[in-house]
């Protein structure tokens, strides 16, 4: 689900406003009809903006591109920050990605509205134009996190002077790799695609994390959200896991209000999911077992039964305990498709 705002200035806009929100049927669009709606026709655009700069993932403006870069432009962060912005003209013609087109997916929205207002998208990106692959747009679409954005201006540049660039993965590869992209070889740049970042195969490497770890937390009752924190640190940097490749917490039922527990994942965004002590006893699988968690929980693991309930797939991290408080990560059985 998309968060975002439609902006517009005057009646034709509004109209073209509502007609972007009826495409998004599925999405949280809010519209802001600025040239009609009273309660907010004399408020300052730039501080909407700057607002939904961090709250949304799309910003549409409808009226001149040059408002639109006006305002987004003191806020910027760089590309794996900025939501994406498209700009509408007031006739519906043309639809213009105009920041983001990748990781913030401008360009695939750009042409989904274009589509649907019956316009023609305007997507500048240039390895879009030639119909290069684009990393980050293959990486987005993969559930991926971009670690280090800056790297990928040397892909693309490599890729549009016509040599290839490199791949690495820790997981199976199904489909046919995009053209210039290998598996064998040491080009210049490339990309490595696994829950560890400090394999540096290129002098230009590029790491994407797949969003696919589940957290199992267990912990003694009234724990506070810093030791949480703390022992979730450490099982990550134990094992040298990305902070990114965390997708889920999950624990004991007992524990879905604790306070200190659901503080920590109203802190990382991650969802949290419990499940009950017979599901997880008759989870199959070897397990650290403690018989005093059991006469206390009904179950002897909560950490490491939870993560791999939830993930479907292995442990990548057995339990570890620190201050009341036991961690284990378990990983999802993904694929890189192509």
């Amino acid at each position: 689900m998309i968060w975002g705002k439609v902006i517009s200035f005057t009646d034709r806009g509004a109209a073209v406003g509502q007609r972007i929100a009826a495409l998004m049927p599925e999405d949280q669009i809010e519209l802001y009809a600025r040239g009609i709606d009273p309660s907010i026709k004399h408020t300052f655009l730039t501080r909407m903006v700057q607002q939904a700069m961090v709250d949304c993932g799309l910003i549409v403006f409808v009226g001149a591109a040059g408002i639109a870069v006006r305002a987004v432009a003191p806020y910027l962060q760089g590309k794996t920050h900025d939501p994406a912005v498209l700009v509408v003209d007031e006739n519906a013609q043309f639809v213009i990605s105009l920041l983001s087109g990748h990781i913030g997916g401008a360009n695939a929205l750009a042409q989904r509205l274009a589509d649907g207002l019956g316009a023609q998208a305007v997507i500048t990106t240039a390895t879009d134009g030639r119909g290069i692959f684009a990393v980050d747009t293959w990486a987005k679409k993969q559930g991926c996190t971009v670690m280090e954005a800056e790297q990928i201006r040397f892909l693309s540049a490599a890729l549009l002077r016509g040599e290839t660039i490199g791949i690495r993965s820790d997981f199976p590869i199904e489909g046919i790799l995009p053209s210039g992209v290998k598996l064998d070889g040491t080009p210049e740049s490339g990309f490595v695609i696994s829950l560890y970042t400090n394999a540096q195969p290129f002098a230009h490497t590029l790491h994407l994390v797949p969003r696919i770890v589940h957290m199992g937390i267990g912990c003694r009752r009234g724990i506070s959200q810093q030791a949480v924190e703390a022992a979730a640190h450490m099982a990550l940097k134990t094992h040298g896991i990305a902070w990114q490749a965390v997708c889920k917490v999950v624990s004991l039922d007992i524990k879905k209000d604790e306070a200190g527990l659901c503080a920590f994942c109203v802190q990382h965004s991650l969802p949290f999911e419990t499940f009950s002590a017979n599901a997880l006893e008759s989870l199959p699988g070897e397990f650290h077992s403690s018989a005093f968690v059991r006469q206390t929980v009904g179950v002897d693991n909560v950490s490491e039964r939870a993560a791999v309930k939830s993930a479907g797939g292995a442990l990548v991290c057995h339990r570890i305990v620190k201050d009341g408080v036991t961690v284990a990560l378990a990983q999802e059985n993904w694929r890189v498709q192509f």
